[in-house]
């Protein structure tokens, strides 16, 4: 169990939000950059990451979108936050000068990195310090000693490793659930059950408690994290929402922006166009979104 003792930050997935604006004549310099992790934390880790907000730039908001996943993040000069699985958008603005280092974790492998179950952090950020005491202290500190942003990232790729060294190891059910329920792999969750030789109620209750959601939240999320994993092959992917639409297995471009208003709280072009004003070639998220391509898509590729 989480402490109760210490503060934490429940995330309101419902709060108003918008991207972020650039103002008239002032340039926002910022960037974001995933990379595959080490090879040990490949069952564990989908990917390391690097954010950027430059001096001299205008604050950078931005919008994350539910995926899933546990992320273990680090402002340098701050305490590492535990930020677990969202089950609305958020918004977050970072100030001029900041550099965040991340690990993102696989749906399902979080329960063996954190200690606790990931329902115990869902739509929570919490402190480290409240999971691991004085040693995510001293993580801290590494991260912000630190020569580069790349081995501040480094420096929470290695907890990682150390963390599982004693650490159970994932819920192979659950593992294996969430690997069917990536894009394009299966359509009808029904039949997970009965696939896996597992009860229903059995099922729903190991995702819960390695991923934080049901089969069929779960299966929602990643299939709209595949449709933007699609779009990124696109020069200018809100002009092909249709296709976009079939190719990430919604059943026509209405059903689409439905759950792009549920899981983004914006319209699919809306997304699209911001990502393609904001984002550009400042982000690179080929580590994170790799795994969700459909595998017709990968075959393409």
């Amino acid at each position: 169990m989480i402490p109760g003792g210490a503060q934490r930050t429940r995330v309101d997935p419902q709060a108003p939000a918008t991207m972020g604006r650039v103002a008239d004549g002032l340039t926002s310099t910022q960037t974001h950059r995933d990379r595959r992790p080490a090879a040990e934390l490949a069952r564990h880790v989908v990917c390391v990451s690097v954010q950027q907000v430059f001096p001299g730039s205008e604050p950078y908001t931005y919008r994350p979108v539910p995926n899933g996943s546990v992320e273990l993040l680090c402002a340098v000069g701050a305490m590492p936050q535990v930020v677990g699985p969202q089950s609305g958008p958020l918004e977050h603005t970072l100030a001029p000068g900041t550099t965040v280092v991340g690990v993102r974790l696989h749906p399902g492998a979080a329960p063996s990195v954190l200690g606790v179950p990931a329902s115990e952090v869902v739509d929570l950020s919490v402190g480290a310090d409240e999971l691991w005491g004085r040693s995510a202290v001293a993580l801290g500190e590494a991260v912000a000693a630190a020569a580069s942003p790349w081995e501040a990232a480094a420096k929470l790729e290695a907890v990682v490793v150390a963390r599982l060294a004693d650490a159970a190891e994932p819920d192979p059910i659950a593992m294996e659930a969430v690997r069917r329920l990536l894009p394009g792999r299966t359509r009808d969750v029904t039949s997970l059950p009965s696939e896996l030789y597992i009860s229903e109620s059995q099922l729903r209750r190991r995702l819960q408690e390695t991923t934080g959601f049901a089969p069929k939240v779960l299966h929602r999320m990643l299939r709209f994290q595949g449709f933007l994993a699609l779009a990124q092959a696109y020069e200018h992917p809100s002009r092909e929402l249709a296709r976009l639409a079939a190719d990430a297995g919604y059943a026509d471009q209405s059903h689409l922006t439905r759950e792009s208003a549920r899981l983004a709280g914006l319209s699919p072009q809306t997304l699209l166009r911001n990502s393609e004003r904001y984002c550009g070639p400042t982000h690179d998220h080929r580590a994170s979104y790799g795994p969700l391509l459909p595998p017709r898509a990968l075959a393409r590729g």
